[in-house]
């Protein structure tokens, strides 16, 4: 279970890159890639294996004026997910 204090990065091999083709952004994967929808996108701009969570959740409820538990709720699921399928690494 993640928490505000963690730091997820990319795991080895994995990358969000936008496809100028397509004019979508994706998760790029040894082959494969994974549509990101704009959420997504934005949650996973912020990420660098080094910023926490709580950080990130700060910094995206400021930007979209938005509640920050409302944020938390989406930034955590989102993470988690990802972590489960080992897209992210901590």
């Amino acid at each position: 279970m993640l928490n505000e204090n963690d730091c997820p990065g990319f795991s080895r091999g994995y990358r969000l890159q936008h496809d100028r083709v397509r004019e979508q952004w994706v998760i790029q994967a040894p082959e494969r890639a994974l549509l990101a929808d704009p959420i997504a996108v934005a949650i996973l701009q912020e990420l660098d294996g080094r910023t926490p969570i709580g950080t990130v959740i700060d910094r995206l409820a400021e930007r979209y004026e938005a509640p920050r538990d409302q944020i938390a709720t989406d930034v955590l699921a989102l993470l988690s997910d990802l972590t489960e399928k080992r897209i992210l690494r901590l």
